[in-house]
């Protein structure tokens, strides 16, 4: 049953905080209305695809929402999409996605479900996975199910008009993941789904199913992206301009306070629990020059380790951040690189690849880039040379930029 303290008006504020848009708004006023009326809670419809193990704040920014509006008092629904996971959400790609096997996907989701329930209340959260009715699907279903889109209305799709304007190949597997997306909303009868603009197309798909199979067309609920630690792409483990939720304090820490001063309103907003009318004074106080951006990103570094991990923990991070940025010394506890003979030709390592094995670059490719552009410390002198060959040192300290580090240890 809905019980409800807040008026309709603040409900509706809450709801609407950090969206980009509601579709259509007046519709989810009614929804709201009708809710309070019966006391009957929303169901609130959230879909994820676990293609990845780790999760990174853009993916969070929805799942926020969703236990906003667990908190109001209305039905949580996590689908997880054990089946669309596998065809590939073709949203923003220009090239088809890889295909993952059901046991990757699921997988993957045992990892994903940890950290959202980190979030969400576990007890309070309905988690169906769209394998439950899409397994049990015939052929004969699916031929019904795509009669019910037309080749032209799914053109309209910038990324698979773009694609087919430059003559890039589009699967037809793809061409099915909106109607899939759309027919999880019948299935769970959703009154709300959440996601990010770019999903807009999709939830648009939602409604346009219920509508034709005579249920209430859901509301559409859509944040903006999050914008990565470059200031300048959308937030992607691929581009290396993310803050994983499941990166220790004092990384997360540093992450933040990395980020463009122009973008710490958006993460405040989208992130933090603080009220809008606090979060504007803040602003006000930035720009008549009462308060430095970098105190308020401090603050905003706080919020968000604490909400990951805890108060305790900020204050430990933010502590070796001041130590280690104004006095320029090395973290107390940094991960360790043990070096065996067989890493070593004559008692050296290739920089590049002694970055890799440390695990602080990924690629031979990126270590040759940072130590090109000066980004690579030992014991604190910068090599700038990409073929140095570098005589291992038992207790050398490797430095990239200002807060990855790794000591080196060799085997006895």
């Amino acid at each position: 049953m809905l019980t409800q303290v807040l008026s309709l008006e603040e409900e509706l504020a809450l709801i609407t905080r950090g969206t980009e848009e509601i579709f259509p708004e007046e519709e989810l006023v009614e929804k709201l209305k009708k809710a309070r009326r019966n006391k009957k809670p929303l169901k609130v419809k959230l879909g994820v695809d676990p293609t990845g193990a780790d999760l990174h704040l853009g993916h969070l920014i929805p799942v926020l929402k969703l236990k906003q509006l667990q908190d109001l008092g209305h039905e949580a629904i996590l689908i997880i999409g054990d089946y669309t996971a596998m065809v590939g959400d073709p949203t923003g790609r220009n090239k088809t996605r890889p295909q993952l096997t059901h046991e990757q996907v699921m997988e993957n989701c045992r990892t994903y479900q940890e950290q959202v329930f980190r979030i969400l209340d576990p007890k309070k959260t309905r988690v169906v996975y769209n394998g439950d009715w899409f397994g049990k699907m015939s052929f004969q279903d699916v031929i019904k199910l795509m009669s019910q889109m037309t080749l032209a209305r799914m053109l309209e799709r910038e990324d698979f008009a773009s694609r087919f304007q430059n003559q890039l190949p589009i699967s037809l597997h793809e061409m099915i993941y909106p109607l899939m997306q759309g027919y999880d909303s019948v299935a769970i009868e959703a009154d709300i789904e959440l996601g990010g603009i770019d999903q807009k197309f999709n939830i648009l798909v939602g409604r346009e199913l219920q509508r034709t199979m005579g249920l209430e067309p859901q509301v559409g609920v859509c944040n903006p992206i999050l914008i990565g630690l470059d200031g300048k792409e959308k937030m992607s483990k691929s581009l290396g301009n993310y803050i994983g939720i499941n990166e220790p304090p004092y990384e997360m820490y540093g992450k933040t306070m990395s980020i463009p001063d122009e973008l710490m309103m958006m993460y405040f907003e989208l992130i933090t629990d603080i009220p809008m009318a606090e979060l504007q004074a803040m602003e006000q106080k930035i720009q008549n020059g009462e308060l430095h951006p970098m105190e308020a990103k401090r603050m905003l570094a706080r919020e968000i380790v604490t909400r990951f991990h805890s108060a305790e923990a900020a204050l430990d991070a933010e502590a070796e951040f001041n130590r280690v940025f104004k006095e320029n010394q090395i973290p107390d506890d940094i991960p360790e690189v043990t070096l065996t003979q067989e890493d070593l030709e004559d008692g050296k390592i290739w920089l590049a690849r002694l970055l890799v094995k440390a695990g602080l670059v990924k690629s031979n490719g990126e270590g040759r880039r940072l130590i090109q552009q000066g980004g690579v410390r030992i014991n604190g002198e910068v090599i700038d040379d990409v073929d140095f060959d570098w005589p291992a040192e038992s207790g050398a300290v490797i430095q990239i930029g200002k807060r990855r580090f790794a000591r080196v240890r060799m085997q006895e």
